[in-house]
């Protein structure tokens, strides 16, 4: 292709934390970039309730169901039929997965938590590939590049009381991260307690009391603290936020903030559908065919009748994949790349036979435990989650309030077993009804004030057969989505399983107190009746699900299924990359959304690198 033919160096498609991030960075690095997205800008739609579920952090599950930008992927948890019934969230489409079309991709539409991944993730990349640039010691200078956290006040007085640096980290990144600290806490008698007796539960007693807190005070309770993140340590902690005065920023702001200081470098596409990687006779990548208009997913709740209008892009150094762990094998497989007989199922010609792309499909085990309360919460007195209601109004006119937190009260990092190398459970306290993702999930949040929620997250999970595979060869039409859960997957020896059990049974522990005193009425699920393992794994087996898809075109050996090598690049291509979750070989830390935006950091220097060269 001549030069004079390339509408850019790079397109990339996908605008998540992926996509976006590197979007932004190669612009900055002076590459001219088209970023193509099949939503719009989610702030922009004349939904109703838009702006507002954007930017608040107590509505990011309303944002989740707001049709300006949501995607309802339907997957399964288990081929066996019978075992799939017995899931309270599935109906006959399967069990809702909530996905984001729009400008900043899932980041416009999470629960906002920044928590690094573990030194282990990155090594672990290391050593499959033999590439020293993945160890840990050279990734976290990438957690650095992004996160800015200079103005905690509390961090500041902390520093020049003590001479602390809590977490070690740099200040200077371009993704602002708070603590949401509402000050109605305070004065929610049931809140405090519930908060202290969970604090202290898990402080080891007697001689280690004080060094347990004073290690808590250090690090002003920070997951991302790098002793907690390289000593693995176990405790109470705070879930960072991503808010720019307590209101959400993420991939959107960051390629918004790129184009408007760059318009000649950064160009964006909304409403533009990818439906074809552009390949020329040597299976180079050249660009990208995409159809232009709104809402032709059709994983979009009210999806257009419209076909689109079919475009291109042409790249003259190459394109990027980023739409995530569904999108991108769905998008691979449409363009005649992956497993042969897939392809062949569908009559797509076979360009690259890859049996690695739509395998090693992961995600995290989540599980609820609960509560209904004796009386609502009073710092939640007066919630609609609307702009009509008093709390509202209290994060409008200046940022206070129970609306500038995400829900979460407390968070607990603990081992499934004392034989663990790391913390493998993340607890995190919530002042809500939830078990789970299903449609109208969010409304009965709404509907709730008088619930305590403990979500566990199991982090480091062993299955890994999980499956993307083509419904049809329709760009239009979502990808079927397996995950053979528990039993049906790899983890043979059930190590998964036991350990939500576990988890289970620990935060019944941090509730104990509360329940003696009548404060808690009831614990509705589990409920008091499962109490023996094998119960408690039953209500685990059926109740259980994710939101962290990732690793269904891992990096690694072309030969043991990998899709990618340790550069970003699809194996049997040319100047074809995909920086997504779908890349990990192991599904890292606890919320996948920092570990995409530290590889896309690591991929713009990669790809920087063989820019210059190739000029």
């Amino acid at each position: 292709m001549a030069a004079a033919d390339a509408d850019c160096d790079y397109v990339i498609v996908g605008s998540g934390a992926g996509g976006g991030t590197l979007a932004a960075r190669l612009a900055e690095g002076g590459c001219r970039v088209v970023l193509i997205e099949a939503g719009g800008d989610p702030r922009a739609d004349v939904n109703p309730r838009m702006p507002a579920d954007y930017d608040v952090p107590a509505f990011h599950p309303f944002a989740s169901e707001n049709p300006a930008m949501s995607w309802e992927f339907f997957v399964r948890h288990y081929a066996d039929a019978a075992r799939q019934a017995r899931d309270p969230k599935a109906d006959a489409r399967g069990v809702f997965y909530p996905r984001a079309a729009g400008l900043g991709g899932c980041t416009a539409h999470n629960a906002m938590i920044l928590v690094c991944p573990n030194d282990a993730d990155w090594n672990g990349i290391a050593s499959l590939t033999g590439d020293r640039s993945w160890r840990a010691a050279n990734m976290r200078r990438y957690f650095r590049r992004i996160e800015d956290c200079h103005h905690r006040p509390e961090w500041r007085w902390l520093g020049r009381l003590f001479g602390l640096n809590p977490t070690g980290h740099g200040w200077n990144g371009w993704l602002s991260t708070e603590h949401a600290r509402p000050t109605g806490v305070f004065h929610d008698r049931v809140l405090m307690q519930l908060v202290l007796s969970s604090a202290f539960s898990v402080v080891e007693e007697g001689p280690r009391l004080l060094e347990g807190l004073w290690r808590l005070f250090r690090s002003q309770a920070d997951p991302n603290d790098g002793r907690m993140l390289r000593q693995g340590r176990e405790g109470v902690c705070y879930t960072p936020l991503t808010t720019h005065d307590h209101q959400r920023t993420g991939a959107r702001e960051r390629v918004l903030a790129v184009a408007g200081r760059h318009p000649d470098r950064l160009r964006v596409e909304l409403h533009a559908l990818a439906t074809q990687i552009l390949f020329d006779a040597d299976n180079r990548a050249v660009g990208v065919a995409y159809r232009q208009g709104a809402h032709l997913y059709r994983a979009d709740p009210n999806p257009s009748a419209a076909q689109g209008e079919p475009r291109e892009i042409r790249a003259r150094h190459g394109v990027i994949l980023a739409g995530g762990a569904f999108n991108t094998p769905q998008l691979l497989m449409l363009s005649g790349i992956g497993p042969r007989a897939e392809l062949e199922r569908h009559g797509i010609p076979v360009r690259a036979d890859l049996p690695g792309v739509g395998r090693n499909l992961q995600d995290r085990y989540e599980i609820g435990v609960v509560n209904r309360m004796t009386e609502p919460w009073q710092v939640l007195r007066g919630a609609r989650f609307d702009t009509t209601d008093p709390l509202y109004r209290e994060w409008a006119d200046d940022r206070s309030g129970m609306y500038v937190a995400n829900g979460t009260a407390l968070a607990v990092v603990r081992r499934s077993d004392p034989g663990r190398a790391l913390p493998d459970l993340f607890c995190m306290g919530l002042l809500a009804k939830f078990s789970g993702y299903y449609p109208g999930y969010s409304r009965e949040i709404a509907a709730h004030s008088d619930y305590f929620t403990w979500a566990v997250l199991k982090a480091h999970t062993s299955n890994r057969a999980g499956a993307i595979t083509l419904r049809s060869a329709d760009p239009r039409d979502p990808p079927q989505v397996d995950f053979h859960y528990f039993e049906e997957g790899s983890d043979q020896a059930g190590d998964d399983l036991r350990a939500v059990v576990s988890a289970i049974r620990f935060v019944r522990t941090m509730t104990d107190e509360l329940r003696r005193d009548g404060v808690i009425a009831a614990e509705e699920l589990p409920g008091e009746h499962c109490r023996t393992d094998e119960q408690l794994a039953d209500y685990v087996r059926d109740n259980a699900w994710g939101h962290h898809a990732s690793c269904s075109c891992p990096i690694g050996p072309r030969a043991a299924g990998g899709v990618v090598d340790s550069r970003f690049n699809v194996y049997g291509t040319t100047n074809l990359r995909i920086v997504d979750a779908s890349v990990f070989p192991r599904i890292p830390g606890y919320f996948i959304a920092s570990a995409v935006y530290m590889i896309a950091e690591k991929a713009a220097d990669v790809i920087l690198r063989d820019h210059a060269r190739a000029a």
